[in-house]
């Protein structure tokens, strides 16, 4: 059984929905953390499967295309023994102009218990948890946040790192249009590291200063003081050429190669939510390297999501 500390907030004022991580408190990342590593055993037992959710109907709501998240939810709601429906909008009928909230109206009546929700409009998932009864659990929302990637971004470095106040992280990339950084910032911040972010200047705009983190101008004054460096994806699908002029010359100028890797401290850990563009934000050679934890992220999302769903759905029941 999972054991709750005397400070640790009581299941009852547990917060329906995970929206996301701007406003969270320490306490509430830490113990979402440690319920993380607690259900990691789960992936390594013969039988991958435990009753916490057993009769629970989660439903996988993504309106934009995913391949990790959408598996990694899937995956941590089976292993919680949740009863699981997969909705394709690209087959649902959104696509003949029903609202997002007349859809999540149908999807009530068959009385689900959470909903797992992807959409391109910022602000989807606060608009259903406000009008309905079941958790929302936000998968990524317009270029607002992607909380369980952050989630799985700080227990990956608290893996490596231990506790993460004091520590210095540098987010390279697109920050303008990632849901990822905005998530790993207030994340981050919360749990007392710094955060320094680069990019070219369209795409690392100057009010990010606003949310407390140092901008750099470029990837180079990084690289000898960070503890962990996350090279963000270049999200083709939502930029001009007035963004990104080509991709060769972002990948020379902010693109991970071995020249830069060597000048990172040696306990550097390298990051990247995925998928990668290889030779763009980082070269193959360093997806090798030893300080790449790129695919224990991927494990660690799967415990995140089980951590996630088991807190707002299933009280008290343990691992």
């Amino acid at each position: 059984m999972m054991q709750m500390n005397s400070n640790e907030m009581p299941m009852d004022d547990w917060p329906k929905d995970m929206l996301g991580l701007r406003g969270k408190t320490e306490a509430q990342l830490t113990r979402i953390l440690d319920t993380a590593v607690q259900f990691r055993t789960v992936s390594n037992r013969a039988v991958k499967k435990v009753p916490t959710l057993r009769g629970r109907t989660v439903i996988m709501a993504f309106f934009e295309n995913s391949t990790r998240t959408k598996l990694s939810f899937e995956v941590a709601a089976k292993r919680l023994s949740a009863d699981v429906i997969s909705f394709s909008a690209a087959t649902s009928s959104s696509k003949k102009g029903e609202t997002l909230l007349d859809t999540a109206k149908n999807l009530d009546a068959m009385s689900p218990d959470a909903m797992v929700l992807r959409h391109s409009q910022t602000g989807a998932p606060h608009l259903l948890a406000a009008h309905f009864d079941w958790s929302v659990i936000n998968a990524g929302d317009g270029i607002n946040e992607h909380p369980s990637q952050g989630l799985l971004d700080l227990l990956t470095m608290r893996d490596h790192l231990g506790d993460l106040r004091g520590k210095r992280v540098g987010i390279v990339g697109d920050i303008r249009h990632s849901r990822v950084a905005r998530s790993n910032i207030f994340g981050l911040q919360t749990m007392g590291a710094t955060v320094c972010i680069a990019g070219p200047g369209t795409m690392c705009p100057k009010e990010y200063a606003g949310l407390g983190v140092e901008i750099a101008h470029s990837i180079d004054e990084l690289l000898d003081s960070v503890d962990a460096l996350m090279m963000l994806r270049v999200q083709r699908e939502r930029l001009g050429r007035a963004m990104l002029p080509s991709v060769e010359e972002y990948a020379s100028l902010y693109g991970l190669n071995m020249d830069r890797l060597r000048k990172c401290q040696s306990h550097c850990l390298i990051m990247h939510p995925g998928p990668i563009n290889h030779g763009v934000e980082m070269m193959p050679d360093v997806l090798d390297d030893p300080r790449s934890v790129v695919m224990k992220q991927v494990t660690n999302g799967i415990a995140i999501r089980m951590a996630l769903l088991h807190l707002a759905l299933s009280g008290q029941s343990g691992v």
